[in-house]
């Protein structure tokens, strides 16, 4: 979840993150003194005296989140050489994955099912979501939020995402969540969806009727809030979200080139081909390698992820809505496949 945001404000890179934490004054002296101007903007935003009063003091300087920020690849100069895709599925689409996502899928089938009718989002990528995000649960993080963003705010390259992050992460604090409920990744996502807490409060809802969104505990609260999520990035409900497809060797890929340039994320939009409806992709010798085409109206770009000659997809909107979730060519293809693997 957090990817896209980071895609959005890319970290620059270079050796020796540990030192580098320690580098322009970023110590818990530096923090306490940043944590007014903190304070001001949670005040101005809205949150409660109460909950200003009570976190404020328990504040502490999170060193390890800014070495881990800073230690995150930046590529380099140009166009970095994009890996294959064939590694990374064969991570995230684990014979593990699958059999656990299929016990899920089947102990969660009614509360899937109704969430599905709900919202019009297929059940399986539900399921899919929740496994790529944290293993079905078993891996959510265990960073204090508060001082993580907190931290990440006054080191101050990102200020403005992440201070409004931890406004949010406040605001939810004043909605009833606890500060120890409040744990997640170092750059701030939560629970089985790993939301940040600007979406928590955006589009968290209640899966099981009991009155809250507890994305931390209730598998119900949580697929529902990952529905809800699709739902409001444009899932069209009963299409796919793309199909595995083999290419003739003679197809004019140069025809092909996209002429829009997306507005988040760009670069990895641009390795889609131009929309055409899957009854054109089938004219032009595309074959489905399951044999399962949607409509010949709908409309899918085609990506190749490991180049000419091997195994490529044509996508459909819904496939943009797992990119909205998290901006990666590689982790939506492998949501998709992973979700075809549990829905099996």
């Amino acid at each position: 979840m957090m990817a896209m945001l980071l895609a959005a404000f890319p970290p620059w890179n270079s050796g020796g993150a540990a030192a580098m934490a320690q580098t322009g004054g970023l110590n818990q002296a530096g923090f306490e003194m940043y944590l007014p101007q903190l304070r001001a903007q949670a005040l101005a935003a809205g949150v409660t005296p109460s909950t200003i009063d009570r976190v404020f003091p328990t504040l502490q300087f999170s060193s390890r989140t800014i070495e881990l920020d800073r230690g995150q690849p930046g590529g380099s100069a140009g166009n970095p050489a994009i890996p294959p895709f064939a590694p990374y599925r064969a991570r995230h689409v684990t014979p593990s994955l699958i059999s656990r996502g299929e016990a899920r899928y089947a102990s969660n089938i009614g509360q899937l099912n109704a969430i599905g009718r709900r919202y019009g989002v297929e059940p399986s990528v539900l399921v899919a979501i929740w496994g790529h995000e944290t293993s079905y649960g078993a891996v959510t993080g265990d960073f204090d939020l508060l001082n993580s963003l907190a931290s990440l705010a006054y080191e101050g390259r990102r200020r403005d995402l992440f201070s409004e992050e931890f406004v949010a992460a406040l605001k939810m604090v004043d909605r009833g969540v606890q500060r120890s409920q409040l744990k997640g990744s170092w750059a701030g996502a939560t629970g089985y969806p790993q939301f940040l807490p600007s979406v928590y409060l955006r589009l968290a809802v209640d899966g099981d009727g009991d009155g809250d969104a507890d994305i931390w505990n209730s598998q119900a609260d949580a697929l529902a809030s990952i529905a809800n999520y699709l739902s409001n990035a444009g899932w069209k409900p009963n299409v796919t979200w793309g199909v595995p497809v083999s290419v003739p060797a003679g197809l004019d890929r140069a025809a092909l080139g996209t002429r829009l340039v997306a507005p988040r994320c760009p670069r990895v939009h641009e390795r889609h081909s131009r929309w055409k409806t899957i009854g054109e992709w089938r004219r032009l010798g595309i074959v489905a390698q399951n044999g399962r085409w949607p409509a010949d109206h709908e409309f899918a770009s085609l990506l190749e992820p490991d180049g000419p000659g091997q195994t490529a997809y044509l996508l459909t909107n819904n496939y943009r809505t797992i990119l909205d979730y998290n901006c990666s060519n590689f982790y939506a293809l492998s949501v998709g496949i992973l979700a075809d693997e549990i829905a099996r």
